[in-house]
This record gives C-alpha cells, sequence and structure tokens, in this order.
C-alpha cells in the first residue's frame, strides 16, 4: 500500500463519499479536529493505570471514528456508522458513576497534578475545539444533532476522568494570586 497518491499536492482531499474539498474547509478542519482528540486520548491512556476506564476510553476512541467518518461525508446515506443516543447515554452513564468519588470542590482547578490527569484535560481542551469546529460547520452545512450532543458530553467524560485522576486537587485562589507577583 501507497502512504502518498499525490492527489492532495494542490491543497484538495477526497472525504469518505469522493467529494472533493480544500483541506482547510471547516469539514475537513472538523473531522481532523477529532482525529487529534482520538491520538491525544490514545496518549493519555498511557498514563492511565485504572484498567476499567481505559477499556471505556477504547470504546470512546471506536465511536470517534464514527464521528469522523460522519464529518468526512457530504452525501446523505453514504456512511451508516453514526453515533446514537445509546452512545450518548452511556457518556452521562460514566459521569454518574465518576461523580460522587469525585471531591465536593466546585471551583476553578490549575491541571496537572498528575501525568494522566493532565493528559486528560489536554484531551478535554482538544474536544471542547473539535466541538467548536463542529457548530461552525453546523452553521453552514447539515451535522447530526446527536453527533454534536455526543461531542459535548464527551468533553464532560474528559473533565470527569481528569478529575478523578487528580492526585493534589490544586484550586484556583483568584484573591490569593491576583495580589501575588510572577
Amino acid at each position: 500500500m501507497k502512504i502518498y497518491t499525490k492527489t492532495g499536492d494542490k491543497g484538495q482531499t477526497s472525504l469518505y463519499d469522493g467529494t472533493r474539498v480544500y483541506k482547510d474547509s471547516l469539514r475537513v478542519e472538523s473531522y481532523g479536529t477529532v482525529d487529534e482528540l482520538n491520538s491525544s486520548i490514545g496518549f493519555a491512556m498511557k498514563f492511565i493505570d485504572d484498567e476499567e476506564m481505559v477499556e471505556k476510553l477504547k470504546k470512546i476512541q471506536m465511536r470517534l471514528f464514527f464521528v469522523a467518518g460522519e464529518l468526512a461525508t457530504v452525501e446523505e446515506g453514504k456512511y451508516k456508522y453514526k453515533v446514537r443516543e445509546e452512545d450518548i447515554a452511556a457518556l452521562e452513564e460514566i459521569i454518574d458513576v465518576c461523580l460522587p468519588e469525585i471531591s465536593g470542590e466546585d471551583k476553578f482547578i490549575i491541571p496537572g497534578s498528575s501525568k494522566a490527569s493532565a493528559a486528560l484535560h489536554v484531551s478535554r481542551t482538544i474536544c471542547r475545539r473539535a466541538e467548536r469546529r463542529i457548530l461552525t460547520l453546523k452553521r453552514e452545512e447539515p451535522v447530526s444533532d446527536v453527533l454534536l450532543k455526543f461531542v459535548n458530553r464527551l468533553s464532560d467524560v474528559l473533565y470527569t476522568y481528569a478529575r478523578y485522576l487528580e492526585s493534589d486537587l490544586t484550586i484556583m485562589d483568584f484573591e490569593k494570586f491576583y495580589n501575588e507577583r510572577l
């Protein structure tokens, strides 16, 4: 298999359904950011010792392929593997199980008390960027409401997992920090 096709040398790429678009189109930017998110989650998993969490994240990674595939398809009906409402319910279940285990602090935290939580916080911020890119695309072209909701809920899961793995919560004390010198 050749890794290079030379068909993108002039700044265009083919979507899943064969449609040619520029590589900086909103659609490519959207599924490209989802791809970045998927890679980031894979990286974060290398720091996580909780096997159940790793298994859930692997399943989430597979769903992100569905998200990217759906975003990479313009022609309705050409891509059949779409995220579903039950996928969103599964994400909500993850949150509901983990939330009682997280400290009661409802303040801004400084990410990075452990490698695992820091890596998941990076994934969370990439997920939020993916959501923004998808929302921008949705203003121009049809995008499934379920897909957008899935990405939104996924950022909540990543936040929840990151908080769950925080080894030493660092609360942002705005008043104290504001008065300190750098």
